[in-house]
């Protein structure tokens, strides 16, 4: 049985409840855990909602803008749910009107809709009756013989093979190519119908397309076949190396840090300086580029005015605005997600004069994706580190994500961003599991003039990040970047290892580092670490991704879709991008320029 059923306006106010508008009383509050995961950004779950024992449905009357949520437990399985939600919008519809706020007299109504959807819903589903093939000459007689009817059936079901039974063969002109033989060993009364023929693949080698070439066309010769030429030796020719005139000497090249008599690396040189990082500076907003002229605009946007906007309407927006996002590299299921969110909210909404769909469409998209993208806190982490400064305690930061997507470079580059504000930064190398980690680590913390904590490969993460933490609190820094290993989402051991790191050290802010060049693959992967550390966590509040760091992002052009793949899944905002090599390629997300970008 249904444990509420709510009816409010799109702007929050309560205009009908089952409980008596006692909704927030449910344990858990599911219907507020509803409106803050989907509601409030416009999101499509087209299965439903489940928090905690709860399970949540839903429908919108867009034309009045009303909300209608039904909650029960997820244990029930009710099918007439979305029967009832329909029924009951269509009811209310009837008696809302905006200055009405008090509608007590709709229980009574209400209990009338829910029996008939229950006896709609226990109703038994006629099952079509399917015709059985009538009998025509083209089918063949089988080769067993028989008669037919129910002695062929009996004889299927018998299981008696027939396999030592004399096998028909129908012989070519001149008997070189027989025919594929019919059901040899089935029993008596097996069917053959025609147009139905299955080749197993064994029997593929038996059609010798030679044979078949002298049944059909006898006067045909066929050539043999010749063997391949050998392949002649390359012509070797001597040519002189090519060397352009613009080639980096192998001073340029190296970038290595300068070293003493005796081959140990300068400690006292000076801080890498490459100027101002890309945090601090205002990137120009990319603006559409789709233009039309004045008359065609208009007469195209000539339509009949106060007319309810239909599915059937939509769906050719839709399509190609789905084909659209999906050339921007956003993933197949945000992409028709995000079509279906759209289409729930324009269904039923009168269409003015001089109003095209495809604008309406357009504009609804734009709206769905700035919402989505605009970040629902805060994420300002130089006042969160002064906040923890005076607190008195470090601001700790965990990098995490899978192999090669540039960890430990971007890493530098935060650090290189946050001494530019006069804070002290020390590393913390624990990834104890990748060759050349701890080096590369340590050749950003030179540079940098930054101090670096480590203690090796083969040790704990957790333990190593642990005492990080505790060496920067005794030294008063004020942000510990932890730098772990990267791992692939489906490796068991390495996840259980991350969990343990985050479990043991609350750290203040957990990023994902992930490629701006993934599609498909960014769902997958920032799911699945969710899911892991969840899961796997064994404090009393599981933790999660805080945050996405995205790089290589200069390398996409227009292919900005994985940034809203990534917010899409998990709710979490973009906090930097990566944009180059130097340690001054690191910037804020635009969100008004990638959507632009996206439906441009």
């Amino acid at each position: 049985m249904l444990e509420e059923l709510l009816i409010f306006t799109r702007g929050g106010l309560i205009l009908w409840s089952l409980a008596g508008g006692a909704a927030a009383a449910l344990k858990g509050s599911p219907v507020d855990a509803l409106v803050r995961s989907f509601l409030l950004d416009g999101r499509s779950c087209g299965s439903g909602f489940t928090h905690g024992p709860h399970a949540l449905r839903w429908a919108f009357h867009n034309a009045l803008g009303l909300v209608f949520v039904a909650v029960y437990r997820k244990v029930l399985h009710l099918l007439y749910v979305d029967d009832l939600l329909a029924a009951v919008a269509a009811e209310f519809a009837r008696i809302y009107h905006p200055r009405r706020a008090s509608y007590d007299g709709f229980g009574e109504r209400f209990r009338q809709l829910h029996l008939e959807a229950e006896a709609r819903a226990s109703r038994p589903a006629s099952v079509p009756v399917k015709p059985g093939p009538a009998p025509s000459d083209g089918v063949p007689v089988p080769h067993g013989g028989g008669g037919g009817g129910e002695s062929e059936t009996a004889g299927d079901e018998s299981g008696q093979d027939d396999s030592d039974g004399e096998q028909e063969e129908h012989n070519s002109v001149d008997g070189s190519f027989n025919a594929v033989e019919e059901n040899s060993n089935a029993g008596h009364g097996a069917e053959v119908v025609k147009g139905e023929e299955e080749v197993a693949p064994s029997n593929a080698a038996a059609f010798d397309i030679s044979k078949l070439q002298l049944i059909f066309r006898p006067n045909h010769k066929i050539k043999p076949n010749k063997p391949a030429p050998r392949d002649k030796k390359p012509v070797t020719t001597d040519k002189r190396r090519r060397i352009p005139d613009n080639v980096p000497s192998a001073k340029d090249l190296d970038f290595s840090d300068p070293a003493d008599a005796r081959g140990a690396p300068a400690m006292n040189q000076a801080p890498v300086n490459q100027g101002k990082s890309g945090m601090d500076q205002d990137e120009a907003t990319r603006s559409s580029t789709a233009k039309s002229g004045w008359f065609s605009s208009m007469f195209r946007s000539i339509a009949s005015g106060n007319v309810a906007l239909e599915m059937s309407d939509l769906q050719p927006a839709l399509k190609a605005l789905k084909d659209r996002l999906m050339t921007k590299n956003v993933a197949e299921e945000i992409a028709e997600k995000l079509c279906e969110s759209v289409a729930a909210s324009l269904v039923g909404k009168q269409l003015g004069s001089f109003t095209r769909v495809s604008s309406s469409v357009q504009a609804a998209m734009e709206d769905a994706l700035v919402r989505i993208l605009t970040p629902r806190r805060s994420i300002d982490v130089l006042r969160d580190v002064h906040a923890a400064k005076q607190r008195g305690a470090p601001y700790v930061i965990v990098f995490v994500g899978v192999n090669g997507v540039g960890k430990s470079t971007n890493l530098a580059k935060v650090a290189y961003w946050l001494r530019q504000h006069d804070l002290s930064v020390m590393l913390a190398a624990c990834d104890t599991f990748r060759s050349g980690a701890v080096e590369q680590l340590r050749t950003h913390a030179r540079r940098l003039q930054i101090p670096i904590f480590e203690k090796g490969y083969e040790r704990d993460p957790a333990v190593v990040a642990k005492g990080a933490i505790q060496e920067a609190a005794r030294n008063k820094t004020d942000v510990v970047l932890v730098d772990t290993a990267g791992r692939m989402q489906d490796n068991e051991p390495l996840m259980r290892a991350l969990s343990k790191l985050i479990n043991l050290n609350n750290p203040d802010l957990v990023l994902f580092v992930g490629e701006a060049l993934v599609g498909n693959d960014a769902v997958d992967q920032l799911t699945k670490f969710s899911q892991k550390l969840t899961d796997l966590s064994t404090a009393p509040t599981a933790r999660s991704i805080d945050g996405i760091l995205l790089t290589k992002f200069d390398t996409i052009d227009d292919k900005v879709g994985a940034a809203l793949s990534m917010v899409y899944v998990s709710g979490a905002p973009v906090m930097f991008v990566g944009c180059g090599q130097s340690y001054t390629d690191l910037k804020k997300l635009n969100v008004k320029s990638i959507v632009n970008t996206l439906l441009e």
